[in-house]
């Protein structure tokens, strides 16, 4: 869970992971009043994926019941509709969704910049489900192969725009872009583990003379390359050093981890063989070691191979987008939904979400696992290495595009792994020492 900013008042703060959303939720009721009120007073026509999502929605009785019922079931009081907190539910129903989703899909995530403070948006479509995802319904909404094959056609829509020119008037240098003052000196920060170093312009491989520094679009931007030498590999001659595959904040280690457990309840315990899709060579990871930890919408986001070895296997796994475990969801007398769903639900989403997975094959460790899971938007998982390729220690596996995420790396019940690093505030470096097996 992000640390919790002391300046914001009680009754406003809600936690969150990672820094996708801020953890005041004036700053999310003010994105979704601003977005409303823009396309409320800009209608347009829906985009042809929007149009068949809609038709393929409504053709279904099933799914038509789900989407409505998915709303029906957010709490009419004024906690969700129009309190002065901002913990407002302005999208009612399907149809408006539809036309928020039309505007999303030509916008690119900017920074606002209030009163020095992260008010960051960086997930719009987690931040218009925030409630209607945390219902029964929604539940059921969310697991549905179907709706999540159409959310991927979506999404992929979404991803092309961000992947061109026109989304990178973000990245100037007004209080709604990342190179504003405050917003490069918070990815400085972040960057720099909160300790003085070196500028963003000596931490990454860009030009500042250039506009938008040379990123030609956000998504350039988002997978931002480190410049040599700004992350060295640990020990890159032994392979008893284990090297951190994402620069990531740790969430959990697990020792001894089930084969299959009740992956869906509360404290839900990881079941490997699900992690692993079933894989051929899953059952060497029973009884290992699991490893998680979660990337920063402001930090640093392609993976780097913890251990050198032989790709044994790589591919994606499709699956979820915006599923939370039911246990979030809000209560029969209208109590709200669990305020940490998203930091109490990474181990949940190991399983269920769209992610890649890579194994890698060590003469002296046997097969090392990392998987990189897609936890909302795009969340495009991008694999850069082949199955049969040799890498090093700190090679780039691939990447994530657009949306957030986390990672597991999963270590056979044949070693025995320690010294990882404590949970804190800030992120462990990429490529640097994770760990070291005994």
């Amino acid at each position: 869970m992000d640390p919790h900013d002391s300046d914001i008042p009680k009754e406003h703060h809600v936690p969150r992971t990672g820094d996708w959303l801020s953890q005041d939720r004036r700053h999310h009721h003010k994105f979704l009043s601003s977005t409303i009120a823009h396309v409320d007073a800009n209608p347009t026509p829906l985009d042809p994926v929007l149009a068949e999502f809609r038709d393929a929605i409504y053709a279904s009785p099933r799914l038509r019941m789900l989407f409505e019922q998915m709303f029906d079931q957010v709490p009419k009081g004024k906690k969700y509709l129009t309190d002065a907190s901002g913990e407002n539910a302005q999208v009612r129903d399907f149809e408006h969704l539809l036309k928020l989703l039309n505007h999303v899909l030509t916008t690119a995530p900017a920074w606002t910049d209030n009163g020095h403070k992260k008010g960051l948006v960086g997930v719009p479509v987690n931040a218009l489900l925030d409630w209607p995802m945390a219902t029964t319904a929604g539940y059921a909404v969310f697991l549905d192969p179907e709706v999540n094959a159409w959310l991927k056609k979506i999404l992929d829509k979404w991803g092309g725009f961000l992947s061109s020119p026109e989304s990178a008037y973000v990245l100037g240098t007004d209080d709604a872009s990342w190179f504003s003052p405050h917003g490069i000196q918070s990815l400085e920060a972040v960057a720099n583990l909160y300790k003085p170093g070196p500028s963003f312009a000596e931490l990454f491989q860009c030009d500042p003379s250039a506009e938008h520094h040379g990123y030609a679009s956000w998504d350039a931007f988002f997978t931002r390359l480190f410049r040599d030498g700004v992350r060295p590999v640990a020990s890159p001659d032994d392979d008893r050093v284990i090297a951190n595959a994402c620069e990531s904040r740790v969430y959990k280690v697990a020792r001894d981890v089930s084969a299959r457990e009740k992956f869906w309840v509360k404290g839900q315990p990881y079941s490997v063989l699900d992690m692993l899709a079933n894989d051929a060579d899953a059952e060497v990871f029973v009884g290992g070691t699991v490893y998680q930890a979660f990337l920063s919408a402001l930090s640093y986001h392609r993976w780097h191979a913890p251990v050198s070895g032989t790709i044994k296997r790589a591919y994606v796994v499709p699956g979820t987008y915006f599923s939370e475990p039911l246990y979030d969801d809000f209560k029969a007398d209208g109590e709200g939904a669990d305020p940490q769903g998203e930091s109490t639900s990474q181990e949940y989403i190991s399983v269920t979400a769209t992610r890649a997975i890579i194994l890698i094959d060590n003469p002296t460790l046997g097969l090392i696992a990392f998987l990189g899971i897609g936890m909302t938007e795009v969340s495009t998982c991008e694999i850069t290495v082949k199955e049969g390729q040799t890498v090093k220690k700190g090679d780039q596996l691939g990447m994530f595009h657009f949306g957030g995420s986390t990672h597991t790396v999963l270590f056979n019940k044949n070693i025995k792994v320690s010294s990882f690093p404590e949970p804190s505030e800030h992120n462990v470096p990429v490529r640097s020492r994770l760990a070291v097996v005994e």
